[in-house]
């Protein structure tokens, strides 16, 4: 997890600083554009897009970066035996801190903002525990699939565009047409996204349903994905 941090800031001037200042400046183009395109009367709005991309990236990162875990080092697979875990969840270990320093600076924002700190703050350890088991369910399960097919990179992008829009991230739940929103809440990050809102903008506790179908969505991925990467692990070593 330390070398995949170190790593990932080698030669770069600001290091981590730029894990904080790519959501802000995405912020402040999404608020400038979404702000006046819906006319958008949402509370705290800026904070609101903040919060929807700090825990966008966690998932989009986290993923992407983990995709590639097996294959990127292959030396560890062929030459020496571990556990293949251990080189996946390193790298989303190391999102989930990159996430976590992230949600940091949201702190002093909200101070600055005139939102104040809520005692709901409290449950967000317990959310983004449930969000790291989602997150690490699938990166088992696309870094099994990319040696087998590199094609999966491809269109997992495509994917993380398409979700990204059917989030609400960069827009209000309110907009979307009251026959849609049953199947638009199926989507668990949306869950998740406004969880993170009520605990830490809104200082309200998050629903009970809410809580309870993204444990499920979180236990079936972590489940499935660890079942998928013991199956295919066998023939790692032939494939990469």
């Amino acid at each position: 997890m330390i070398s995949d941090l170190k790593t990932k800031y080698s030669n770069s001037a600001l290091g981590f600083v730029w894990s904080m200042l790519n959501p802000l400046l995405m912020m402040l183009v999404l608020y400038l554009v979404f702000n006046n395109v819906f006319r958008n009367n949402q509370e705290h709005f800026a904070l609101y897009i903040l919060i929807g991309l700090t825990g966008w990236r966690f998932f989009a990162l986290g993923t992407s970066m983990a995709m590639s875990s097996i294959v990127g080092r292959s030396s560890l697979v062929t030459k020496i035996y571990i556990p293949r875990e251990i080189l996946t969840i390193s790298v989303v270990l190391s999102a989930l801190v990159s996430s976590l320093l992230e949600f940091l600076v949201l702190i002093p924002l909200l101070l600055i903002f005139g939102v104040g700190l809520s005692a709901t703050i409290l449950l967000f350890p317990a959310l983004h525990v449930l969000y790291f088991l989602i997150v690490y369910g699938i990166a088992l399960s696309l870094a099994s699939l990319y040696v087998y097919y590199r094609d999966i990179n491809q269109i997992w992008e495509v994917l993380l565009q398409i979700g990204f829009f059917l989030s609400p991230i960069v827009y209000p739940i309110s907009l979307i047409p009251e026959e849609y929103k049953l199947y638009y809440m199926l989507n668990p990050i949306t869950r998740l996204i406004e969880m993170y809102r009520d605990t830490l903008l809104y200082g309200r506790l998050p629903g009970f349903t809410d809580f309870g179908l993204v444990l499920v969505f979180g236990i079936i991925m972590f489940v499935f994905g660890s079942w998928l990467f013991r199956k295919l692990s066998p023939r790692f070593a032939e494939e990469v």
